[in-house]
């Protein structure tokens, strides 16, 4: 199949996306990336919590395999279609879009509402999924329901996604040092939700409400 798509692609000079669905099985990951673009790593989503979370937590270690035309696919979005809140749905965009995951939309356009579309329409954490680099989020830590997961950025800059996995507000810290920036004087944090630049001198925190992400570009100034 590879083969006749890659002869089918030349023929017609149009690139051609191979997907391969055998639901993480057989660990796709080790050995798919001389045969497809993608691969989905686990069994089929569903639009609950609990499924995402499950989901999120088995692709995040596999970081390592992903990179530009050879992706871990964790499904599709289930953003719009009613099982979870809207902070729930902002989590599992981020966290798809740190984890350089294809962006699916899982849910019908003709009955989306407004939220819907601010979600999947938000150019600033589509840009951290689509980064040249092709980088796949790490976990930095994740004591206590509290996440920290960073993706190195093609300019530089790092994706640092702030989740809090627990049913409650948590206050959610890491450092410029520990997501792998540069020792400078001063940082710019860009909240990617909230369309808002703040500087700090190293520390990257943030109160997250429940099941909720604060996604953020940090890049470090010019001296």
């Amino acid at each position: 199949m590879r083969n006749a798509l890659k002869a089918a692609s030349s023929t017609t000079g149009r690139p051609i996306v191979y997907s391969i669905c055998e639901w993480g099985q057989n660990k796709p990951w080790e050995w798919a990336a001389d045969v497809g673009n993608l691969w989905r790593t686990t069994g089929d989503i569903s639009d609950s919590w609990p499924s995402v979370l499950s989901i999120m937590k088995s692709n995040l270690p596999l970081a390592r395999y992903a990179g530009p035309g050879h992706w871990n696919d964790p499904d599709m979005l289930e953003v719009g279609n009613g099982g979870m809140t809207d902070t729930e749905y902002r989590t599992h965009f981020s966290m798809w879009s740190v984890m350089a995951a294809p962006l699916l939309i899982g849910s019908d356009l003709r009955k989306a509402s407004d939220a819907t579309f601010k979600i999947i329409s938000n150019r600033e954490v589509i840009a951290v999924d689509q980064d040249p680099l092709g980088k796949q989020g790490e976990v930095v830590s994740s004591e206590g329901e509290r996440w920290v997961v960073a993706k190195k950025m093609q300019d530089g800059s790092r994706a640092v996604a702030l989740f809090n996995e627990s049913g409650s507000a948590q206050r959610i810290a890491t450092t410029t040092t520990a997501v792998g920036l540069p020792g400078v004087d001063a940082y710019t944090l860009r909240d990617l939700w909230q369309h808002k630049s703040y500087h700090t001198a190293g520390t990257i925190a943030a109160t997250v409400p429940a099941h909720g992400t604060v996604l953020l570009r940090v890049s470090a100034d010019d001296k």
